[in-house]
């Protein structure tokens, strides 16, 4: 069989400290072994975009991504990813990721860094002391080079300029400087023409969509809900987030996200709450 839709699941944190958007270790490992366990089959950007093509993909597939780059993507979601042999993808925030140091020890290791809930790693990016959130290049290498994680853009900043900008032609200047150089770094720091781009706060509008395609962007992803199907729109790419929940709740999920049909059903059903 092949798959009739592609699920995008949505993370952020896997920390044992609680907070927003964060899944404990124990449910992220929980989700993960069901995944490997039950046959699931993990794609990279490449087959979404084969998939969106209309080249078949296995029944069962889906994409993994984590936005933003924390340093607990590295400590705690990438050993559990490794050892079941499941694939992922990050939206790096480019400038948030670390020029120097050696990659740290693992959950497990001697030295393992302690790491932060959302609040805190905010907290510290906007003190000018990232490296104690997120993660640095040289984990980010050993990540990609033992082909457990791809890397592609969250933009440089993660600025929201529709805020930040009081006029049109400040904010599409702003933003198109912001992607630019989040795929200036990506070019440098892995030697990738990057072509994935994933929204900050999962905002975006007509004037955005427009600047990310002059920068190359060609898929785009967003927080809104659903699941991705043959054909579908390549600039408004759904996602599901997912909750700090066991294996049930995620099996329970990727059998709805799995069936168009099913999606378009519930997705009428949580309109109505």
């Amino acid at each position: 069989m092949t798959a009739r839709a592609l699920p995008i699941l949505m993370y952020h944190h896997v920390c044992p400290q609680p907070g927003l958007v964060t899944l404990s270790p124990e449910n992220f490992a929980a989700q993960m072994e069901y995944l490997a366990a039950s046959g699931y089959h993990t794609v990279g950007c490449a087959g979404l975009e084969s998939f969106l093509r209309g080249e078949p993909l296995p029944d069962k597939s889906l994409l993994i991504t984590f936005d933003d780059g924390y340093l607990d993507n590295y400590v705690y979601a990438y050993p559990i990813l490794r050892r079941l042999g499941l694939h992922a993808v990050i939206f790096l925030v480019t400038d948030w990721i670390g020029e120097h140091g050696e990659a740290r020890a693992l959950a497990g290791e001697p030295g393992a860094p302690s790491t932060l809930n959302h609040r805190q790693c905010m907290e510290v990016v906007a003190a000018g002391r990232a490296d104690a959130a997120m993660m640095r290049w040289s984990e980010v290498l050993r990540m990609r080079d033992e082909g457990v994680f791809e890397f592609h853009s969250h933009t440089a900043s993660h600025t929201r300029w529709d805020k930040r900008c009081a006029h049109a032609e400040e904010k599409s200047a702003a933003l198109a400087d912001d992607l630019q150089r989040s795929r200036s770094t990506l070019k440098q720091q892995l030697g990738i023409e990057d072509r994935h781009l994933c929204w900050p706060q999962g905002y975006f509008d007509a004037d955005y969509q427009r600047i990310a395609a002059a920068q190359g962007f060609t898929h785009l992803y967003t927080t809104q809900p659903g699941t991705v199907i043959v054909g579908g729109e390549a600039t408004a790419l759904p996602r599901i987030v997912v909750k700090d929940k066991g294996a049930g709740w995620l099996a329970s999920r990727l059998r709805i996200y799995q069936s168009p049909l099913l999606t378009r059903w519930y997705g009428r059903i949580r309109g109505r709450r």
